[in-house]
């Protein structure tokens, strides 16, 4: 026999040999063992996986609620806000409105009240000079002691009409 054929045999002989030692030291067995523990960690893990994944979706749309009453809740507060707004504008605009036309009133209130006084002081002017051209009328037409009496007498006339 050759070198070749011997290796061969003493090579299937070494393998026989450490297959028995592997099967006398139960490691197959453990072999599997561990393949079955791993197998159920891994099945573990994948069932943790898919509790996460789940807690995760629930998680998702409670946010996505959240969200959307959010955005309702800014959407009304928008809203309120603008309806505000336009409420302090509608009444600012009446508040003007209203001091314009109290200013207005105001206004036309002392043009009347210049004119009444204007009217009186015309009124007053006008009597004091018919009293001053009565006087010089009579004082040239009348003697003192009468004269005196018929400026009293005119000056109450005039009064009288005047008030």
């Amino acid at each position: 026999m050759s070198a070749t054929a011997w290796a061969t045999i003493w090579a299937t002989i070494a393998l026989f040999i450490f297959v028995g030692i592997l099967l006398y030291l139960k490691t197959p067995s453990m072999l599997a063992s561990y393949l079955d523990k791993r197998a159920e960690r891994i099945r573990n893990e994948l069932d943790e996986a898919r509790k996460l994944r789940e807690d995760a979706r629930q998680l998702l749309a409670e946010y996505q609620r959240k969200r959307q009453e959010a955005e309702k809740e800014a959407e009304e507060i928008v809203a309120a806000a603008q309806r505000e707004a336009e409420a302090l504008l509608e009444d600012a605009r009446r508040k003007t409105e209203e001091y314009v036309a109290r200013r207005t009133a105001l206004a036309e209130q002392k043009i009347a009240q210049a004119e009444q006084d204007a009217v009186n002081e015309v009124r007053r002017n006008a009597v004091e000079i018919a009293v001053e051209a009565s006087r010089r009328i009579l004082a040239e037409k009348v003697d003192a002691k009468a004269s005196g009496e018929l400026f009293k007498s005119s000056v109450e006339q005039v009064i009288s009409k005047l008030h």
